[in-house]
Parts: structure tokens; C-alpha cells; sequence
């Protein structure tokens, strides 16, 4: 058994490995960036117990970003197969949004934060 997956290891090439990658962490990518649209929905339908779920789904992943020095670990594993160095070579993305992903999505995790707690305030006063 060992030995057919070592086979099978070298039989894959490096482009089918980093596809794979790319794929992955777009499929992650897309799960945080609907968690953080939804904070903003669940805090507008005063959902406040799921919006702080998703407040804290993405809370992990922001955690997991500061433990790797703001990089993806999915972004270091696909530099592994690829000398690509462009914003977007690890991710299904265009360049300009994988650019400033943290950015757009950083304020927009924040300021749903923010929204959720003033909503919760108000709802209960």
C-alpha cells in the first residue's frame, strides 16, 4: 500500500498538485468571505446568536492568519509547486480582489462586528 502511494505521488505533477491547492483554498476562501456577508445579514434580522457564531467561525480563521504571519497556510503550500509569485497564483481569484483581499474583507469582518453589537444594543434597550 505504501509503495502505490508512493507511485502515485510521483506520477503527479506539480501543475495537478497546485491546481488542487487552488481549488481548495478558493472553496475556504468562499466559505469566509459568505461567513463575513453573513454576520451582516444575521445581525440585520436580528440573529444575534448565529452572528455571533459566524463572528466566531471567522474569528478561528483570523487567528490561524495572525499564527502564520498574515499568509494563508494554503499560500505557502502552493509556492511549493509553482515559482508564480502574482497575487492570485494560489487561489481562484482575480489579481486585484486576492491583492486586497484582507483589506475588503478585514473592514468588512470589523464593521460587521461593530454592526452586530450596535443592532444587539438598540434590540435589547
Amino acid at each position: 500500500m505504501t509503495m502505490l502511494r508512493i507511485a502515485l505521488g510521483a506520477m503527479t505533477s506539480s501543475a495537478s498538485i497546485l491546481t488542487a491547492i487552488k481549488a481548495v483554498h478558493t472553496l475556504v476562501w468562499a466559505f469566509f468571505a459568505a461567513s463575513i456577508l453573513a454576520i451582516w445579514v444575521l445581525a440585520w434580522r436580528a440573529d444575534f446568536l448565529n452572528a455571533a457564531l459566524a463572528i466566531s467561525v471567522v474569528l478561528v480563521e483570523v487567528v490561524i492568519l495572525a499564527a502564520n504571519g498574515l499568509r494563508c497556510p494554503l499560500t505557502s503550500l502552493a509556492a511549493r509547486y509553482t515559482v508564480d509569485r502574482r497575487d492570485n497564483f494560489d487561489i481562484y481569484l482575480p489579481e486585484w480582489l486576492a491583492r486586497h483581499n484582507q483589506l475588503i474583507f478585514g473592514a468588512l469582518y470589523g464593521a460587521g462586528i461593530v454592526f452586530t453589537l450596535a443592532r444587539w444594543m438598540f434590540a435589547t434597550a
